[in-house]
Parts: C-alpha cells; sequence; structure tokens
C-alpha cells in the first residue's frame, strides 16, 4: 500500500533536501489566505492541497497570478468549496508566482531491477511533442548528472534559446544528484514527480512536486 502526499508535504519535504521550491503557506481559510498573500508579496498563486489530490489542473483547483486581497480571498472561498467527500482536510497552499517560458519534469522512480532511479525530461509544452526523457540509476555523481542532461534529444533547449539565458546546469545537476541520494536514503519513497520544474531565468524551480510513499501500516 501507498499513499500520495500533499503538495506541500511533498515539496517542503523537497526542500529540506536543499531542492528549491517557491515561498509558500498552507491556510484553511479565506482570511489566513489573505493574511499569507500579503506577507508572501503578490502576486500569488493557490491551490487546494491535501494527500490524495492530484491532477489539480483538470479538477480546476488551480488560480494563478492573483494581484490583490479580494480575488484571492473570493478564489479561496471557491477552492474550499470544491473540497470532495475525503478531502474535507484538504487546504489552500498559497504561493509566491514564479515564471519562466521553459519547464522541464523531474523525479525519482523505483525500478524493480536496478533500484531508484533519477528521471529527467521536457515538460510544458514540449512534453506531448517530443517525448524527450532520460533516465539514470542514483546514486549520481556531478559527471553522471551532466550525462543525464545531455541524454536528453533536446538539451539545447537549455542553452541560450529565444532571448531565454543558458541554464544553470551546475544547479539543475545538483537536484538531479539530491533526487537520486533521497531515493537511497528514504527506501520507503516509491516515487517522486516534480511537474513542472521551471527555469526563473537560469534557475531551475520546483512549482509543483508530488511523492508517494509507503503506507504506515499502523
Amino acid at each position: 500500500m501507498s499513499e500520495t502526499l500533499s503538495e506541500f508535504e511533498s515539496k517542503r519535504l523537497l526542500s529540506e533536501a536543499g531542492i528549491p521550491t517557491p515561498a509558500e503557506r498552507l491556510v484553511f481559510s479565506p482570511a489566513e489566505a489573505v493574511l499569507a498573500a500579503e506577507e508572501l508579496s503578490y502576486p500569488v498563486a493557490l491551490k487546494l492541497c491535501g494527500r490524495g489530490i492530484a491532477h489539480k489542473t483538470e479538477r480546476n483547483l488551480v488560480r494563478l497570478d492573483l494581484v490583490d486581497a479580494g480575488n484571492v480571498r473570493r478564489q479561496a472561498e471557491d477552492l474550499l468549496a470544491q473540497r470532495g467527500p475525503d478531502e474535507a482536510g484538504a487546504g489552500v497552499l498559497v504561493s509566491s508566482m514564479i515564471h519562466g517560458r521553459r519547464e522541464l519534469i523531474a523525479g525519482l522512480v523505483r525500478d524493480p531491477q536496478f533500484g531508484p532511479c533519477v528521471m529527467l525530461g521536457l515538460g510544458g509544452v514540449f512534453a506531448e511533442a517530443l517525448s524527450d526523457v532520460a533516465f539514470a540509476v542514483a546514486p549520481l555523481g556531478p559527471s553522471d548528472a551532466e550525462d543525464l542532461i545531455d541524454a536528453l534529444t533536446y538539451a539545447r533547449v537549455l542553452s541560450r534559446f529565444r532571448g531565454e539565458p543558458e541554464a544553470d546546469r551546475e544547479k539543475l545537476g545538483q537536484i538531479l544528484q539530491t533526487l537520486g541520494q533521497i531515493g537511497l536514503d528514504r527506501p520507503d519513497i516509491r516515487s517522486i514527480d516534480i511537474n513542472p520544474l521551471i527555469l526563473v531565468g537560469s534557475r531551475p524551480v520546483v512549482a509543483d512536486a508530488l511523492v508517494e510513499v509507503e503506507a504506515n501500516p499502523s
């Protein structure tokens, strides 16, 4: 048996391991959402957040680029009203907005033969069109991470591309190495799905993530 951590829990796990995530707060009322947005500074993003909640975009559970208290309050009310019967404990995740034209996907899968494997691929508008994904067996050293990046067929989008700066390959490599180390240190983690990993200028930042763990038998 396994369960999926909430986005808040998943990103906190990654942040504690040193993987960059945006500043965010988990709240449980519209008034708290407004206070969190003002603390983080506008614009902000709001998402319904709870264990087992996935496919948020398909369920219309994401609100982006909110710039004032009234809109945050209204959107938080709407998100909380959309909680399903098994989602009564879900809250609203208030996050600083991050912007970038290039998106990646990254993560960890536990292969029955090879053990923990790190995944990297192109995301966003490139994901379905190109299906460009590569894998490497953990642990990864710096050169292994470089090789994984270079294994992407369209790795050139990480170079100077349509006015965007070259991606910080060292920071991206560190994220890949850290994912591999998490897989080795935490055998209870079945998978990590980072989608998207946005390039904010040159810097990769986790915009959304879900971690699947072995359920506690107790």
